[in-house]
């Protein structure tokens, strides 16, 4: 099981996240792309510093939203989705080029994310920006135990999917996560996260909120960087990854 990350979320002075911590334990580094947070220098220094810890860069594109940190619902095209998506990794892979890297990985953001596993027309739409690509790499998507229907579109795409499980967030009983609208939806104890990942991790299920017990078969797990538990929980997963 690999850890991932959403890093380099930051904007200019603001700084998000505690990237220099978390990045030691993570696997996968999904840097932010410039729409939903980042900028060159801050994407540049976070390639660097995933480089050093000897860590994959993914691209982590999303809405053009950088108030609402791109977790607002939006409305586009596929065109436009699939040019915002290309727009975004483009500029991360020129950037890990510069740096004597690729990107490694593609996983959409925030509400991309969530519609993308809503709504199968924006589900073909990354993959066709992926499949775009004269690079090849994966999509990453949420892995849900009815998964039929992703694979079997990203098979006739081309591309090749990594599935990924959530350790600090609410799954509802069809597998996907609770909104965070919701109370309880982001999970405030370490306990619930280390938990919820050793859970993942040794039985490949999760527990939704009802209680119900659901299969999730996943290559990796994300943690949040913006979650004030984030370096607690890498710690601690990680521990649980050495135990066995």
């Amino acid at each position: 099981m690999k850890l991932n990350c959403d890093m380099g979320e930051g904007y200019g002075a603001w700084i998000m996240g505690r990237d220099s911590e978390i990045m030691p334990y993570i696997d996968m580094s999904n840097i932010a792309c410039g729409f939903h947070a980042s900028d060159p220098d801050i994407m540049n220094n976070t390639i660097k510093l995933a480089i050093e810890q000897d860590v994959k860069v993914g691209a982590h594109p999303g809405y053009p939203d950088l108030h609402g940190f791109g977790r607002k619902d939006m409305s586009f095209s596929s065109d436009e989705l699939v040019n915002m998506t290309l727009y975004q990794v483009g500029a991360l892979q020129a950037l890990c080029v510069a740096n004597n890297t690729s990107v490694s990985y593609i996983k959409p953001h925030g509400a991309l994310y969530n519609l993308m596993m809503r709504d199968m027309e924006v589900y073909k739409s990354m993959l066709t920006a992926v499949s775009k690509l004269n690079f090849k790499v994966p999509l990453m998507i949420m892995a849900v135990p009815n998964h039929l229907e992703y694979t079997s579109l990203a098979k006739d795409f081309g591309v090749e999917l990594l599935m990924e499980a959530f350790c600090d967030r609410a799954y509802t009983d069809d597998g996907k996560l609770q909104s965070r609208q919701i109370s309880g939806a982001v999970y405030d104890d370490i306990d619930s996260i280390i938990n919820q990942a050793t859970q993942l991790i040794k039985n490949k299920s999760v527990t939704s909120c009802t209680g119900k017990k659901l299969s999730i078969e996943a290559d990796s797990i994300c943690i949040h960087g913006d979650g004030k538990l984030a370096v607690a929980a890498v710690q601690g997963i990680r521990k649980v990854l050495q135990s066995l």
